[in-house]
């Protein structure tokens, strides 16, 4: 006997905003799958906003709502029944971020949660990320996102070290990182896996799934330091517009691609890693996720 569900998951995050639906079965006796059937992506850059501003501006709250009201009715159509919404960095540091939030649910019904770094590396944590995380290997876990960057160090199948950084592509690509948050990262990453005598990568986040998907890898199979570094080397030499219509990326995703692969790149450099496993899971796996063990 079967028993089949939907849950819906909202990620409004700096760069883009997220709705995944998933269908969950659970089976007598048997794993329970979880089958993504719908994801949306919408290219509102809240980051922007705040990061230079402070705040979020009217046009974009505008754009927020019509995405919310939008993101409710596929609600609808698909039948979803367990839901939840999450924001990131860019509405936690938005001076009117819980207005927003607020006007948002009296419109819309639609409830926001506000959600800190270490909420989002929990949610990520309830992924099917456990199952890349072998006994006898460490890892350092790399989440990029558009406000911030979340590290987590996995060794013996726990978790030994996690920290956040506000080092995002949308800052980056602002140039709003002060200088010494390099250093700073640099040296924690040094420090914390200075012990183990050889470490892996985990990425997650919307620019390495597209370099995975885009480099040919087998599913499953790592991309190597070499790798990464020639990449790197050539979307340097390229103009965003041929980052467009050579790599086939999106408007919004030409920009943030090459302060995001620095990111990984300096993470592989700094712990010595030789390789990154992409396991292609972002937070709004992670919400649908947590839903399912709340419910059981």
């Amino acid at each position: 006997m079967l028993k089949i569900e939907k849950y819906g998951a909202v990620d409004i995050g700096s760069n883009a905003i997220r709705l995944l639906i998933t269908t969950v079965i659970e089976q007598d006796g048997k794993p329970t799958i979880f089958k993504k059937i719908s994801l949306v992506r919408v290219p509102i850059r809240l980051g922007a906003d705040v990061f230079l501003q402070g705040k979020i501006t009217p046009e974009n709250e505008a754009r927020l709502l019509d995405a919310m009201n939008a993101f409710q009715l596929l609600r609808k159509i698909h039948g979803v029944s367990k839901f939840r919404a999450c924001a990131t960095s860019a509405m936690r540091e938005a001076n009117n971020g819980a207005e927003i939030v607020n006007r948002i649910f009296k419109q819309t019904k639609l409830k926001i949660e506000i959600i800190d770094g270490n909420d989002e590396a929990a949610f990520i944590a309830s992924t099917n990320l456990n199952s890349l995380i072998q006994e006898n290997k460490v890892f350092l876990y790399v989440d990029v996102g558009g406000g911030s960057t979340e590290f987590t160090v996995f060794a013996n199948g726990h978790t030994v070290a996690s920290r956040s950084f506000k080092l995002g592509t949308v800052r980056l690509l602002n140039d709003i990182v002060p200088n010494d948050m390099w250093d700073t990262l640099r040296n924690w990453i040094k420090e914390v896996t200075a012990s183990y005598s050889r470490i892996e990568l985990i990425g997650s986040g919307g620019n390495i799934n597209h370099i995975y998907k885009m480099s040919g890898v087998k599913f499953g199979r790592p991309l190597s330091y070499f790798f990464m570094v020639n990449y790197y080397e050539r979307i340097q030499n390229m103009s965003y517009e041929e980052r467009i219509t050579n790599l086939n990326m999106n408007p919004d995703r030409a920009d943030v691609i090459i302060p995001a692969t620095r990111i990984y790149l300096s993470a592989m450099k700094w712990s010595n890693a030789k390789n990154i496993y992409v396991p292609k899971i972002g937070l709004s796996d992670g919400i649908i996720k947590s839903l399912y063990h709340e419910d059981n």
